[in-house]
């Protein structure tokens, strides 16, 4: 019984001490799916203003990347070198790159509905590539959280489900580019952490961006609320959200973390509802809960 007891006791500290982290990473998740649920909000205000899609890309990764360079020596923390550095710079200059291209070449031959819908396929991608490569084990509960999750996104951009094939074709680029930028992500910055990762990325992608800016020539945005917005998507949306995300990804993986993350559309459209005034539907909200549950799951599993 002596021996049963002490067992068990063993047991149960391994729980919570694998329940700790995992919380944290959720966290971490968390404040990035909000980060990157506003980037939609902020982005309106941006274009509303006058800025060009080039310009506000080329704002967010600059001033975020800057900001980020400027921390790094604060927390004495070194940046990333050799093989990694090049690996993050790819994953800025072509990861981030050619998935906002997929995504906004999509959004002009399919509806922005099904163009998210096919976007968050992204965690299907993830969690089974990680299974293939012996990454995470693939339990039921995984396979539950995904797929209630898809089925929330569903529901959340039911409306207007309508597109060409070359939108569906981009669409889907969009989720598998974001796949391996995931996947690729989540080894390097294990090795380098995760505000070194973020900041070489950000600053790659806004090189890349800024060659755009200079080839089809630069539209600021105009007024307080127009540099505001800009503003916001570098801290809440750039910063918090791809930091937040490597830090999250590190505690629970490319695949809890994926499934997590979508969160980010039921962010967009609470915040769309509360600061735009869009209407948010009884089918919105069902499939917002089925989010939120399958969030909640994965988050509590052991």
């Amino acid at each position: 019984m002596a021996f049963e007891s002490s067992h068990t006791a063993r047991q149960d500290r391994a729980r919570h001490a694998l329940a700790g982290p995992r919380l944290a990473g959720a966290a971490f998740v968390a404040a990035s799916a909000v980060g990157f649920g506003a980037l939609g909000i902020f982005g309106k205000v941006a274009f509303a203003s006058g800025a060009s899609t080039a310009v506000v890309l080329f704002l967010r990764f600059l001033v975020a990347g800057v900001l980020m360079a400027a921390l790094m020596p604060v927390l004495r923390l070194s940046w990333p070198r050799g093989r990694d550095f090049w690996i993050l710079v790819g994953m800025g200059a072509i990861g981030y790159v050619g998935q906002a291209f997929c995504y906004f070449t999509s959004l002009r031959h399919a509806s922005a509905g099904l163009t998210a819908l096919l976007l968050y396929l992204y965690p299907a991608l993830v969690t089974l590539a990680s299974a293939a490569l012996g990454r995470q084990r693939l339990t039921p509960l995984k396979v539950a959280a995904v797929a209630a999750s898809l089925v929330g996104i569903l529901l959340t951009v039911a409306d207007g489900l309508t597109g060409s094939l070359s939108g569906i074709v981009f669409g889907a680029g969009a989720a598998v580019i974001y796949t391996g930028y995931i996947l690729v992500g989540e080894q390097v910055s294990r090795r380098t952490g995760a505000i070194p990762a973020a900041t070489v990325i950000m600053l790659a992608a806004a090189t890349v961006y800024g060659c755009a800016v200079i080839w089809q020539g630069p539209h600021w945005p105009t007024g307080l609320a127009g540099w505001g917005a800009v503003a916001g998507i570098a801290l809440f949306s750039t910063v918090v959200a791809m930091v937040g995300f490597f830090a999250g990804m590190q505690r629970l993986g490319a695949a809890d973390a994926a499934t997590l993350s979508t969160l980010e559309p039921v962010v967009t459209l609470v915040l769309a509802a509360l600061i735009l005034g869009e209407s948010l539907g009884g089918v919105q909200l069902a499939g917002a809960a089925l989010v939120l549950g399958a969030v909640v799951a994965l988050a509590r599993a052991k």
